[in-house]
């Protein structure tokens, strides 16, 4: 019976490091999102200035 406990742990810590892990990978992929909309801003305000100045 404690060895039937013990898996039962086993498989939920495992099953909530994978729940911790996909977390972590949605957080980066939103803030890699979110770096590339901000340099992609920079970059249309750079190429603005640029046009105005000539």
């Amino acid at each position: 019976m404690e060895l039937m406990h013990e898996n039962l742990a086993r498989v939920q810590m495992s099953a909530r490091l994978g729940e911790a892990q996909q977390l972590r990978r949605g957080h980066h992929l939103a803030v890699a999102r979110r770096a590339s909309r901000k340099a992609e801003k920079a970059a249309l305000q750079a190429r603005l200035a640029l046009l105005r100045a000539v």
